[in-house]
């Protein structure tokens, strides 16, 4: 299928935040599982018992228009991907910027905020277009590296990150402390080429 990546104006947030970003949690990654991410390794998921859903967006303060009002996103960049007229999934890319926690520690690195499919939509190679297209962003900002973070109970974004190259770096125990079952696994590339990504 023919998918374009365009770049839009952060002012577009209402818009972007029409592609739902939630997800079935239907299997997870035990301990031990996690602990071979770590080795680049993708172990094999643990089905849920009861299965459900997860939206980010449902949490205060977590929808994307929310987020001009908990940080200066004048300088992040807004990617969209469109199948013919319909808007079908997006990435927010942060850059080199020192208030954001996973930024602090990394010199010259870019971070995927926020990446989105419909969920119609997805496995159909849209989330491996947008990562692209965000390192190709990174790169033309002279980032060296990408992070991206997710949890063990997203298998899909795992899979997809690891497909995409993407290494976990380290996990974190308690990050979410209103939601201990979850960890935090942060996944970094290190970039190379340049490309730029069509404007729009």
């Amino acid at each position: 299928m023919s998918v374009s990546i365009v770049e839009e104006d952060i002012t577009r947030l209402a818009e972007y935040a029409r592609v739902p970003i939630g997800f079935r949690v239907s299997e997870v990654l035990d301990e031990q599982a996690v602990a071979g991410l770590i080795g680049g390794q993708f172990p094999i998921a643990t089905p849920v018992a009861s299965p459900y859903w997860k939206d980010y967006d449902a949490y205060p303060d977590g929808r994307p228009t929310d987020w001009p009002d908990r940080f200066d996103v004048s300088g992040w960049t807004l990617l969209a991907a469109r199948f013919g007229q319909q808007r079908v999934g997006g990435a927010a890319i942060i850059h080199a910027d020192p208030r954001i926690d996973l930024l602090r520690d990394c010199d010259r690195c870019a971070l995927v905020w926020d990446l989105r499919v419909a969920p119609e939509m997805r496995g159909r190679g849209i989330g491996s277009a947008l990562l692209e297209a965000a390192e190709r962003v990174a790169v033309r900002r002279g980032a060296r590296s990408m992070r991206v973070e997710t949890q063990q109970i997203n298998v899909p974004a795992c899979r997809l990150y690891a497909r995409q190259g993407f290494r976990v770096e380290r996990i974190v125990t308690g990050a979410y402390p209103d939601l201990p079952d979850e960890l935090q696994l942060i996944w970094r590339k290190a970039l190379a080429g340049h490309s730029n990504v069509e404007p729009g």
